[in-house]
C-alpha cells in the first residue's frame, strides 16, 4: 500500500485542532488508515539550511486514489467528523461560453488513443498546494496508471497556450518543441537519446520508444503542449502565478483516464475562486465514435441491501441509519422506493474504487466503528472464511503425495521462454502462454504453462542432496483465453518427479494410481472395463504417448471418464535425454503432471 507524507502543522490546521500522535493514531485506524510514522521526534533532514517540518507518513489503501494527497485526507477526514458537508461538484460554463475542445486524430489509436481533461479556473497556489498538486500526478502515475503505460497526466497553464487543441500522432521526426525547464528544442529521436539516462524520465521512455509515430498534444498555433507519456512542453509549465489550469490525461485504458481526471479535479477544485467548479472541455473523435464532454461528475446510483450489510456487519440496522453512517463516508444515500431492504446510494466521482455493495458494507462497518461492531462478530457473520472448492481439493493430494514419501516445493509461477517451451522440446503456437510485455530479465518471461519447468529446475539446484529425490508441486499454471475478460485463466495441476540412478517410471505410475484411488477413480483396461459404469463415478485409463519432451516408448497420457465425457487430463514418463541435457541433469528423471480441477 502506498505511503505518503503530509505536512503534519497544514493538516492540524484543515482538521481544525491539534492532536497527540495517539490521538491521531487513533482517528486514522477509525477511518480504515494507517499512521506509519510521526516525525516529531526523529531527526529530520535539513533542506536549504532549514530544518524539514514535522511530517505524518500516512498509510493509504491501495485502492483510495483519493486520499493520496492532504486534500483528500483532511477533506474526507472532515467528513468523516462531520466538520464539512459531502461536496457537491459541479461544472460551470467557461468566461465567453465557449469550451474549449480537443481533437483526436485517427492515427493515435496506434500508440495511445484516447484522451480526456478539464480546466481549473481562477486557482491560487502556494508553495504547499503546488508542491501536493505534483506529488498527486505522480501517485497517480505510480499506482492507478502503471508507471504511465495506462494513463499519464499533463497539466498546463491555460494562459500561455491557445485552444482548439489537438491530439495527434506522428513521426518522431516531425515532432519538435523545448522539453519542460530545458531551453534547446529537440525532436522526438533527440528527446529519447537526451534523456535515455535521466533516473526519473528514463524509465518512461520505453512506453512509445519502438512507436513508429509518437502521442502529441498541439494548441490552435501548434506549439506542443506534451509528448505523452514522457514529458511537456516548457511553454506551458505551470508555476505558482498560474491562475488557470488546463489538464489533459491521454491513456490505453477508456475507463481510467477518466477516473485520473475526476481524481484530480475533485482534489484541487478545493483552491478555484467558486469552490468545487471545474470547467468542462469537449473531446471531438469522429473516427470511433468517442465524442463526448468531460469530465462527468455526476455521482454514480447504484443500490446495497440492507439485510446483507447487517448479516456482514453483526448489526441490526435501519436504512436511515445506514444512510447517516454513509454520509460520514462522504455517499449520498436514501431509502429505496422499490424495496423496504435496498437502500440508494450515490457514490461520488472520487470512489471508483466502488464496485460492489459489499464496498459499501465496508464502509458503513467503518462509519460504524470497527471496535464497536459486536464481539459475536464474526460468529454472526456472512464473511466467515472457508476454503474454495478447487483449494480444498488441492489440499488433499498435498497431503496424499507427502504421506507417499514425496517431497513439496513452491518454484516460481514465472520463467523464461526457453524453459517453458524449448528446454522440453515444445513449441509455441503463440495462443498459449501468457507472456510479460516487458520482462527485466529472460528468467521472468512468461507465465507457466506447466508445473515441469519448476520442478526440474529445483532439482538443478540440489544436486548434491542424495538421490533418488522424490518431489511435487500443486499449484497454477496458466493459459491465454480470449473468450474471457482477463483474456487468461488459470488451471490447477499437480506434478511430481522422480530423479535417480533409475529411472523411476514405476514409481511415478505408482504414484498416479494412488491419487486416482484417493479421488476414487478406477483404473481400467480394455473396452469391458469402458462399458462397465458400475466399476465407479470416474474411471481412467492410460494410453501410450509419443511425445518429444519424453523418451520414445516411455511415456503415456492419462484419461478419464467423469459423467460419460471422455478427458485428457495429464501425461507421465521418461523425460527425453535432451531434456535432462538443458536442464543440466546428469540421472534419468520420471515425471508426472495432470489438470485436477475435472475432479471438482
Amino acid at each position: 500500500m502506498p505511503t505518503i507524507a503530509v505536512d503534519k502543522a497544514a493538516l492540524f490546521k484543515e482538521l481544525g485542532r491539534e492532536y497527540t500522535t495517539e490521538e491521531f493514531d487513533e482517528l486514522c485506524f477509525e477511518f480504515g488508515l494507517e499512521l506509519d510514522e510521526d516525525t516529531s521526534n526523529s531527526e529530520r533532514p535539513v533542506v536549504d539550511g532549514k530544518q524539514e517540518p514535522p511530517q505524518l507518513k500516512i498509510e493509504i489503501p491501495a485502492n483510495r486514489y483519493d486520499l493520496l494527497c492532504i486534500e483528500g485526507i483532511a477533506l474526507m477526514l472532515n467528513i468523516f467528523r462531520g466538520r464539512t458537508p459531502t461536496p457537491n461538484y459541479r461544472l460551470v460554463a467557461p468566461p465567453d461560453g465557449e469550451l474549449q475542445s480537443i481533437t483526436i486524430k485517427e492515427e493515435t489509436s496506434k500508440v495511445r488513443p484516447y484522451i480526456s481533461g478539464a480546466i481549473l479556473r481562477n486557482i491560487k497556489f502556494d508553495q504547499a498546494r503546488y508542491d501536493s498538486f505534483i506529488s498527486l500526478q505522480d501517485k497517480l502515475h505510480q499506482n492507478l496508471a502503471r508507471q504511465r503505460t495506462l494513463v499519464s497526466i499533463g497539466t498546463h497553464d491555460l494562459d500561455t497556450v491557445q485552444g482548439p487543441f489537438t491530439y495527434k500522432a506522428q513521426p518522431p521526426q516531425e515532432i519538435n518543441f523545448v522539453p519542460l525547464n530545458q531551453n534547446v528544442k529537440m525532436n522526438g529521436e533527440e528527446l529519447m537519446q537526451f534523456y535515455e539516462k535521466d533516473k526519473h524520465l528514463g524509465k518512461f521512455l520505453h512506453i512509445i520508444r519502438d512507436s513508429p509515430v509518437y502521442p502529441v498534444v498541439y494548441d490552435a498555433n501548434h506549439v506542443v503542449c506534451s509528448l505523452p507519456p514522457i514529458i511537456n512542453g516548457d511553454h506551458s509549465k505551470i508555476t505558482l502565478d498560474t491562475k488557470n489550469i488546463f489538464i489533459e490525461c491521454t491513456a490505453t485504458d477508456k475507463t481510467k483516464v477518466e477516473v485520473v481526471v475526476n481524481i484530480v479535479v475533485a482534489m484541487f477544485s478545493q483552491y478555484t475562486s467558486e469552490l468545487f467548479t471545474v470547467e468542462p472541455i469537449k473531446i471531438i473523435s469522429e473516427h470511433n465514435g468517442e465524442s463526448r464532454q468531460v469530465p462527468n461528475l455526476t455521482p454514480r446510483p447504484t443500490q446495497a441491501s440492507i439485510s446483507y450489510i447487517n448479516q456482514c456487519c453483526g448489526l441490526e440496522l435501519s436504512a436511515t441509519q445506514i444512510c447517516d453512517l454513509l454520509k460520514r463516508m462522504a455517499f449520498s444515500a436514501k431509502p429505496s422506493q422499490s424495496s423496504p431492504d435496498l437502500i440508494d446510494v450515490d457514490v461520488p466521482v472520487t470512489r471508483a474504487d466502488v464496485l460492489h455493495q459489499a464496498d459499501i458494507m465496508e464502509d458503513v462497518a467503518i462509519a460504524y466503528g470497527f471496535n464497536e461492531l459486536p464481539k459475536s462478530f464474526p460468529s454472526k457473520s456472512g464473511t466467515v472464511a472457508q476454503p474454495l472448492p478447487i483449494n480444498k481439493l488441492g489440499d488433499i493430494i498435498r497431503i496424499e503425495a507427502a504421506m507417499a514419501g514425496w517431497t513439496e516445493v513452491l518454484p516460481l509461477i514465472l520463467c523464461s521462454h526457453d524453459e517453458n517451451f524449448a528446454w522440453l522440446n515444445r513449441k509455441d503456437d503463440g495462443n498459449t502462454a501468457v507472456k510479460l510485455a516487458n520482462p527485466k530479465t529472460v528468467e521472468f518471461q512468461v507465465v507457466r504453462t506447466s508445473l515441469l519447468p519448476g520442478l526440474l529446475k529445483t532439482i538443478r539446484e540440489n544436486k548434491q542432496h542424495a538421490v533418488p529425490m522424490r518431489i511435487f508441486e500443486v499449484s497454477d499454471v496458466a493459459f491465454k483465453d480470449v473468450s474471457l475478460e482477463r483474456k487468461s485463466r488459470n488451471e490447477r495441476h499437480f506434478a511430481a518427479a522422480w530423479y535417480g540412478k533409475t529411472s523411476g517410471f514405476e514409481v511415478v505410475h505408482g504414484l498416479l494410481d494412488r491419487v486416482m484411488a484417493m479421488l476414487k477413480s478406477a483404473f481400467i483396461i480394455g473396452e469391458e472395463g469402458l462399458e462397465n459404469p458400475a466399476v465407479s463415478d470416474s474411471q481412467y485409463w492410460i494410453e501410450e504417448l509419443n511425445d518429444p519432451t519424453y523418451f520414445p516408448g516411455h511415456a503415456a497420457s492419462i484419461h478419464v471418464r467423469l459423467a460419460g465425457k471422455d478427458t485428457v487430463i495429464g501425461q507421465f514418463g521418461i523425460l527425453h535425454p535432451t531434456v535432462l541435457e538443458k536442464f543440466d541433469l546428469k540421472y534419468p528423471v520420471s515425471t508426472l503432471e495432470m489438470n485436477v480441477e475435472v475432479f471438482l
